[in-house]
This record gives structure tokens, sequence and C-alpha cells, in this order.
């Protein structure tokens, strides 16, 4: 068995070269949303100077898409994933138990202290290469970051972009936010980390051969990849414009593959199928929005009052998530709800909450994007039935948790 998911693994090595592929499910529901939002355009649904000011919005954020997904692939393809893969899988000295906790572990501070997008983007190479690694199956570890860059995500504002919009509205400094958020925090992840071991890592054999260190072959392209990634995070920690920093790294890391690795640079290391989709999907959300998604909001969401209405806006939060994404979600549920503990309670729906369908968090899509480059195959059905209880109750505990720390 170890043999098979060695060879299984090896595929998943991210620095491979990307395979031609046909338009699959995803391609054809990114120009499906595309298509929709310009009829939506066309008829008149969504006025012309609507779908201008939300392209406009959506500009930094597709700017910042573009650049992060091309600063990872380049990333891989210098073999730093690998370097850190190797380092966590010897750190797991040939335990199942002790991986799955370096991995449990290693995910949840990387999006509690950079933020969920982050995670998905530099982490998920680095689980796909661990497993490699390893040797064991690589589903276990992609979907730990996943579900971790959501579940972790309620600790800091930085965490995550719906934190920011809370702690202005709500009113609340990082250190009181943390305050507030730490049980339902610790609550979500204790959940979650139960569902993946139940749902993926159990299965796993016992022990494994640890691997040694892994050398790079280009070692000049490998130390561009190391410093554009390192100066990445610490301009996000600086506090330096998302887009402007993915920016100017995968610039400046491109410009190391123009002198020393020409023949990798491709037009298919551009995320064409991600940008659509998102802008498509915005395009279509803004349009329902005009159309009765606010009656449905408020309809969903209650008051939000005492322990039921807290159960009632997150439950609210994580199904418009799943359904139109979270952060749409999260601003159409936030104008029919006031008060602090309600806000909160939406916060934990809309961030813990999307599990189940590959467009409720931009993390999600973006891990997407890094398993389709790394080759690995995600089977809908069990990603949906597995994210369904995971987020159902992790979402409880940790509504429950902010309840009884009131």
């Amino acid at each position: 068995m170890a043999a098979t998911s060695q060879r299984t693994a090896e595929g998943l090595v991210t620095g491979a070269p990307l395979v031609r592929r046909r338009l699959g499910g995803m391609d054809r529901l990114a120009l499906g949303l595309l298509a929709a939002g310009g009829l939506a355009v066309v008829t008149g649904l969504l006025p012309a100077a609507a779908a201008g000011a939300t392209v406009t919005r959506l500009a930094p954020l597709l700017l910042f898409l573009a650049a992060v997904t091309v600063l990872a692939e380049l990333t891989a393809r210098a073999e730093v994933f690998d370097v850190l893969a190797a380092r966590v899988t010897i750190a797991g000295r040939g335990s199942n138990r002790l991986l799955f906790l370096l991995c449990v572990g290693f995910a949840a501070l990387t999006t509690v202290v950079l933020n969920l997008d982050t995670t998905a983007v530099l982490l998920t190479p680095v689980m796909l290469a661990t497993a490699a690694r390893a040797g064991i199956a690589p589903l276990p570890l992609a979907m730990t970051t996943v579900w971790l860059a959501n579940t972790a995500s309620l600790l800091l504002p930085v965490s995550n972009l719906t934190n920011l919009l809370a702690a202005d509205r709500i009113g609340l400094g990082p250190l009181d936010f943390a305050a507030r958020m730490l049980l339902p925090q610790l609550a979500a992840l204790a959940v979650t980390a139960a569902c993946l071991w139940l749902f993926y890592w159990r299965r796993n054999p016992g022990t494994y051969q640890p691997p040694a260190p892994h050398r790079p072959a280009d070692r000049r392209l490998f130390i561009a990849g190391a410093l554009s990634c390192a100066m990445f995070i610490a301009s996000i920690l600086a506090g330096v414009p998302l887009g402007a920093a993915a920016a100017v790294c995968a610039l400046g890391l491109a410009a190391a593959y123009a002198a020393w690795g020409r023949h990798h640079l491709r037009w298919s290391l551009l995320p064409w199928r991600l940008v659509v989709f998102v802008t498509g999907l915005m395009l279509v959300v803004d349009t329902v929005s005009r159309h009765g998604l606010g009656a449905v909001t408020a309809a969903l969401a209650g008051d939000g009052l005492g322990t039921a209405g807290t159960v009632r806006a997150a439950a609210a939060g994580g199904l418009l998530a799943n359904l139109v994404n979270n952060l749409p979600a999260y601003t159409a549920a936030e104008s029919v709800l006031t008060g602090r503990d309600p806000l909160l309670a939406l916060l934990i729906g809309t961030n813990v909450g999307p599990l189940i369908t590959p467009w409720a968090s931009l993390a999600t899509l973006l891990w997407l994007e890094r398993c389709r480059a790394a080759g690995l195959t995600v089977r809908w059905p069990r990603f949906i039935f597995t994210g369904s209880v995971t987020a159902a109750t992790s979402l409880l505990a940790a509504t429950l948790s902010l309840s009884a720390a009131r």
C-alpha cells in the first residue's frame, strides 16, 4: 500500500510540468458564470454602472489572484516546497499521528498569523509534497490545508477579510477581537481536527519511512523562490496591500527565471479560470442581491438574539457562504443584523461554514487551483459530504462557545 501511495504521490510533486487538459467542469462553470453576468448586464438586470463598479472593486483582488498563483507555481518549480515538505516529514519521525499533529498545527498557525488565502496558496504545495515524501496518500494533507484555511481564520482581524469588516463594524481592536473569539476558535479547531482524523487520516499507515533532506536541482532558483516567499510573508505582516505584495514578488521571481530558467515561463502559468470565475460570480451575486437576496438574508438570519438566535445567524452565514461565497454572504447579512454577538455569530458562519462548495471561499478556489496544478483530482461527492459534517459540527461548537463566553 505504501508503495502504491508513493507512486501516486510522486505525480503530485508541485515542480512537475503542467499537463494540457480539455475544459473540465470548473472551466465550464467559470465561463458559464461570466456569461450569466454579462447577460444580466445586457438585459438590464444589472445596470452597466453597477457592473463597472463591481469590476473596479474587484481589480485589486484579481491582481492578487493572478500574481499569487504565479508566485506559488514558480516557487514550486524552484523546489522550495519540496525542501519544506522534507523537513516536515522528517520532523514527523515516521509516525502518522505526529505528522497529523504537525500538519494541523502548521496549517492553523499559518492561517491565524498570515491569512487563509496565503495558507491555500503557499501551504497546499507543501502538504502535497509532504505526502509524496512520506509515501502516503495526498488527499488527507490536502484536506487539512483547505479545512483549516477556513476554520482557523477566526482569531485575528488579519486572518480573514471578513474579520476586518466585522472588527471595524463592532469596534474591536486586535487584542479585544482575539479575546472574544478565542474560545470559538479553539472549539472550531478541535472539531475540525477530529473530523480530519475520522474522515481522512486514520486510514493512513501507522508509520512511514522518513526521507532524506531534499536538495534542489537549481540552487539559484531555489534561493530566489525562498526569498520571494519570505518577502511576500514579510510584506503581509507589514501591512502592504496583498495585490501589490504578490505582484512585486511574482515579478521579481519571474525575472530570476528569465535569467536562469526561461523555459519555465509559459502563458499557462496565468490562472485565467480563477479570474473568470470570480468575476462572473461577483456579477451574478450583485444581480441576485438587487432582486431579492436582501429579503432572503433577513428571513434566514433572524435577529440573532439569544443562544438560538446566534446559532441561527451563524447557520445563515454558513448557508449563504456555500451558495454565493463568504464575502458577499457576510456583507449581505451584516446589513440586517445589529449588536456584537449576532455579528460575531455571522462571522463564525461565513468563516467556518465554507467547506461544502468549491466557491464558498476564495481560499478554497485557490486551494483547488493548486491541487489541479499538482494533478490531484477532487472527488466532489466525498468532499461535499465530509465538508457538510465538519462545517455543521464546527460551526455549532464555535457558536455555542461564543454564547458561553458572554
